[in-house]
């Protein structure tokens, strides 16, 4: 079966389950930080796959990893449940989807600002009114990274989309039209 279909029938079953319980926002916010976990210790991964760590000890990694409140009862389940069902070595991309599932339901739009260098408060407000027009009715979750090989010039990613105004991107592009002749 696909990996990926997995995940994403666990999260669409979670989103549903915590948005009849009123707590969607606070499993969005349990998943993100899980997320973040996962991307910042890629060790916890490998704790998690691990056949030789209990059960008991993974589901207390996983909700100190999410910072899952004690009475938190959604994700106690939830954690229970796959635990049952042998599925905590995906914790990481159920939380991955169940994030693109809530930011889909409320209308959220991920947007990525990086830049060669710190920009200056108000070319990045700026920026983010333009974004925000171009964005219409949605809701910006708003991230700004540092990538000095940019050179100058920012690369602004909205979900899907990429605006590439950066200067590595301009020399790339005029390196390939000299080779193309």
């Amino acid at each position: 079966m696909n990996q990926g279909l997995i995940p994403n029938r666990y999260a669409k079953a979670l989103y549903e389950y915590a948005a009849e319980n009123g707590r969607d926002k606070s499993v969005f916010d349990c998943m993100q930080r899980l997320a973040d976990a996962f991307a910042a210790e890629p060790e916890l991964t490998k704790a998690v796959c691990n056949p030789f760590v209990s059960r008991a000890d993974k589901i207390k990694l996983l909700s100190t990893a999410s910072d899952t409140p004690a009475d938190d009862n959604v994700m106690a389940r939830f954690m229970d449940m796959l635990a049952d069902n042998n599925r905590l070595d995906m914790a990481r991309e159920i939380a991955l989807a169940y994030l693109k599932i809530y930011r889909k339901m409320h209308n959220i739009r991920l947007v990525t600002v990086t830049s060669a260098a710190p920009m200056a408060k108000a070319d990045e407000d700026r920026l983010k009114d333009f974004i925000q027009r171009h964005l219409g009715s949605a809701v910006m979750e708003y991230n700004h990274r540092i990538d000095p090989d940019l050179i100058g010039g920012f690369v602004v990613n909205i979900d899907n989309e990429k605006l590439d105004a950066s200067v590595a991107n301009e020399l790339k592009q005029l390196r390939l039209k000299l080779l193309s002749k």
